[in-house]
Parts: structure tokens; C-alpha cells; sequence
């Protein structure tokens, strides 16, 4: 028996608005937990042999007398120490270490950032306005790909589509990581948003491969608008998910073996393909068939 996706579309609304709506209440109830690419300041990572515990980091940074004012220290991994803390010139940064190397002698620095808030805030403004004009441009793109197929529906509405596709397949990873970040303090910076704007064009081809589809049996095949849609996700469905699960199977490889630094880049991309395919096949076509029932009702 085949699935016919277009006729159970009101279990697939109900899902991913479920889904929309949560990620949407976790970001209005705790937002994203910015790291310092967004906010300004230090980031320290060490690796030890044998991993001090969060409280004796502290006590040593007082006992140095080093002025660093409000750090939080979160372990990662089985060896390494992350302090977030303000940001520090060279000086601060060697006495840090040193501190640490002497308590410590098998101390490794790993890694050392220092942002100020200026760039910080730029960063974060340049970051949302990109997002912006990206969606602004697909849907403009969109609409005049489609410009020759005027009937049953407009080609601006096939621009909008997928454009809503693209923020439903964005916001749920955004809501994951407000949750993961509230309860894990899992930060978001500049690599968050390459893998939002990854999941972005990700999510609009495999979109545009089905309305492809769709605009190629609406000029050669006869019959109504829903019973071309739904053959046209069936002829598209099965290249939609071999060729997503290739990438997850990828993905999953780098997330599990490619080292801590790549887990959240990655985790994001997860999410946001593995939703990106159920909403091109599941959402974005149903809704085309949905537009069209309402305005024909509406006429």
C-alpha cells in the first residue's frame, strides 16, 4: 500500500506545528545562549591529564590574584576545562597559563579566543542581516524560476512556500539549541550560522526539486491539481531521501569521530537536514495543494 501524502497533509500540519510551536516557546523562554563571537570577551580551553574539578580552577585563579572578574568554567570531554571570561590582553593571557602550568604542569592550551564587544555586536547584526537577504533573494529567485506556471497557482506562491519551508526547517534547530543551551549551556556563535544558512539552501533545493516536479506534470500530464502533486512526490520522494541519508550517514561520522569543536556545527546540520527532508516532501507540497483548495473555496 502506498502513502499518499497529500491526502493524510492534516498529520503533517499537526506535526510540524508541534514542532514549530515548541521550538518558538523555547526561544521566546530562555533565547540563545550567544558565545563570544556574539557578546565579546575570552574563551580558554585546557586539556589536563587529570581534570581539576571546577572549584579547584577557581580557588587558583583567585590564589594568583588575577583580576579576571565573573568566569564560568564548564568541563568538555573527558580532560579539557573551558573558561569563559572577560576579555583579556596577552599579558593576562600568559599569567593565566602560567598559573595554571604551575599548579598543573602537564597543562595543555588548546585553544584561546578574544573578541571585544564592539565586533562582537557587529558580528551578531551582519549575522541576522544576511540571514534576511538571503530569504529575500531565494524567494525573488524562486517566483521567477516558476514565472511560466500561472495556473492553477501564482509563482510567487511557490516562492513562498518555499521560503516557509526554509523557516520551518531553521526554527527547529534554533528551539533545540535554546533548550540545549539552557539546560546544558551549549553556545551558539558564527559557526551556528553557517550551518543555519548550510540547512537553509539545503532545505530549498531538495524544496525545488519537488516544485520542479510539479511544474513539469502540470505542462505534460492531465488531471487535477492534487493528483499531479501527489505523483509528483512520489517520483521525487525516494531520490529525496537517499540522497539526505548519504549526507546524515556523513554527518553523523564527523559528529561522533571529527573532535569536540565540530559537535555542535554539526548537530545543527543534523537536525535541520533530517527536518528538511520530511518538510519537502511532507509540508511544502501539501501546502501548495491546501493555497489552492482555500482559494478556489474562496472564489
Amino acid at each position: 500500500m502506498k502513502l499518499n501524502v497529500i491526502t493524510l497533509r492534516l498529520v503533517w500540519y499537526v506535526l510540524s506545528g508541534l514542532m514549530i510551536g515548541l521550538s518558538i516557546a523555547f526561544l521566546a523562554l530562555w533565547g540563545l545562549k550567544q558565545g563570544i563571537d556574539f557578546t565579546g570577551g575570552s574563551l580558554y580551553v585546557a586539556r589536563f591529564d587529570s581534570r581539576p574539578s571546577s572549584t579547584e580552577l577557581e580557588q587558583i585563579l583567585q590564589t594568583a590574584n588575577l583580576h579576571l572578574g565573573s568566569v564560568v568554567i564548564q568541563p568538555v570531554g573527558d580532560q579539557d576545562m573551558q573558561l569563559r571570561l572577560r576579555n583579556l590582553n596577552e599579558e593576562e593571557h600568559q599569567k593565566l597559563f602560567q598559573a595554571l602550568k604551575k599548579k598543573y604542569p602537564e597543562v595543555i592550551e588548546l585553544r584561546f579566543d578574544a573578541i571585544g564587544p564592539v565586533i562582537g555586536e557587529e558580528l551578531r547584526n551582519k549575522s541576522i542581516r544576511g540571514l534576511v537577504i538571503v530569504l529575500v533573494a531565494i524567494m525573488l529567485y524562486v517566483a521567477y524560476v516558476f514565472r511560466k506556471v500561472s495556473a492553477p497557482v501564482q509563482s510567487w506562491k511557490y516562492g513562498l512556500v518555499t521560503i516557509f519551508t526554509a523557516f520551518h526547517d531553521v526554527i527547529v534547530p534554533v528551539g533545540v539549541f535554546a533548550f540545549l543551551g539552557h539546560y546544558y549551556g551549549v553556545e551558539i556563535g558564527t559557526p551556528f550560522v553557517a550551518a543555519i544558512l548550510t540547512i537553509m539552501g539545503y532545505s530549498i533545493t531538495d524544496t525545488i526539486v519537488v516544485m520542479d516536479r510539479i511544474r513539469e506534470n502540470l505542462q505534460k500530464t492531465s488531471g487535477t491539481f492534487e493528483e499531479i502533486v501527489s505523483a509528483s512526490v512520489r517520483q521525487t520522494y525516494f531520490r529525496s531521501f537517499s540522497t539526505s541519508m548519504t549526507t546524515l550517514l556523513t554527518l553523523f561520522a564527523i559528529h561522533f569521530f571529527g573532535g569536540e569543536s565540530l559537535r555542535d556545527f554539526t548537530l545543527a546540520l543534523i537536525i535541520g537536514i533530517a527536518v528538511g527532508t520530511y518538510s519537502s516532501i511532507f509540508i511544502a507540497s501539501p501546502l501548495l495543494v491546501t493555497w489552492n483548495k482555500w482559494t478556489r473555496r474562496k472564489r
